[in-house]
């Protein structure tokens, strides 16, 4: 099948025009026809052109936009990918594959927090009401955070915070500081009863296993939960 020529037309006026011109004998009225056909064709040609060129800029936009739409959903399934729906806060793959990145070239303070007795908040008062406890939550670790380290939550209601080259004292300090955030008011989505949280903090060194500074941060949760819970407690620094 052979091609098409989409300025046959044209191209058979601007024909006669160049046989029109090349003969010495036409008379005037031939030199006005073929001027008169190709002045219509040119015509038609420069509208033709202009709606092409229309329909380019028109599909170029048509293009931008979808591309635009396109990367907002790759954001878009890129933060849900690494984000809590709950929360907001990153998830356990985000924080563990965060951490490890941390601790390619910097130390890294570690706190692990879980709140006392949820289960019988859920039990007592309904998961809708955990659910609120959970988010009000994440919201007092930011506001006492003010700015400092990622949050992560890594169980159902279990928590993280990294610290990148926080010293352990430091992250004690903070670890306390967010404790008393959490146990010094009660809750707007339970306020029949206190809600509490136990601490256990960890630190690293550059170049450490996080799984290892991730069990000492648990071990030292569970110091924190069996000594009496609304407390931080610290694992002792790994030996050089």
């Amino acid at each position: 099948m052979s091609d098409i020529d989409l300025f046959e037309a044209e191209t058979a006026v601007l024909a006669n025009a160049n046989d029109v011109l090349a003969n010495d004998v036409v008379s005037a009225n031939e030199y006005r026809v073929a001027l008169k056909e190709l002045v219509q064709g040119y015509g038609q040609l420069m509208r033709e052109s202009r709606r092409l060129i229309a329909r380019s800029d028109r599909t170029e936009r048509e293009l931008n936009l979808l591309n635009s739409r396109l990367k907002q959903l790759s954001d878009e399934l890129d933060y849900k990918a690494r984000h809590d729906n709950l929360t907001g806060a990153l998830n356990r793959g985000a924080v563990f594959d965060l951490a490890h990145r941390f601790l390619q070239d910097s130390s890294l303070s570690l706190i692990v927090l879980d709140i006392d007795f949820f289960k019988r908040i859920n039990d007592e008062f309904g998961h809708p009401a955990g659910d609120a406890v959970i988010r009000e939550l994440v919201n007092r670790l930011r506001k006492s955070l003010d700015g400092k380290g990622e949050i992560g939550r890594v169980g159902g209601e279990e928590f993280t915070v990294l610290l990148r080259n926080a010293s352990l004292d430091e992250a004690v300090q903070l670890a306390e500081k967010v404790r008393l955030t959490i146990a010094g008011e009660l809750f707007s989505g339970l306020p029949s009863r206190p809600v509490t949280a136990s601490f256990g903090v960890s630190w690293s060194k550059a170049g450490s296993d996080f799984e290892n500074a991730y069990a000492r941060a648990d071990a030292a949760l569970y110091k924190a939960k069996h000594g009496g819970r609304n407390r931080v407690e610290r694992d002792a620094p790994p030996l050089d």
